[in-house]
């Protein structure tokens, strides 16, 4: 288990390594999808909307520290 869960690490490593501004990009994408969802579809709960926001933000956060690491 220890070995699948440190290739994984190690091949998540190296494929961020050379892609340093995914993680931002992909966290400011579902910050905006967001917004439109408030926009276009007022009816949704306020949990499903603020579940984009959130989580957006958090990958955002990641991949800045990733990015700093790498």
């Amino acid at each position: 288990m220890w070995n699948k869960l440190s290739t994984g690490i190690d091949k998540a490593s190296n494929y961020f390594s050379d892609r340093k501004g995914l993680l931002p990009l992909v966290g400011l994408v579902l910050i905006l999808v967001d917004q439109f969802l408030v926009i276009f579809f007022p009816e949704l709960t306020v949990s499903v909307i603020n579940l984009f926001l959130h989580l957006g933000l958090v990958i955002a956060i990641l991949g800045f520290l990733i990015a700093a690491i790498l």
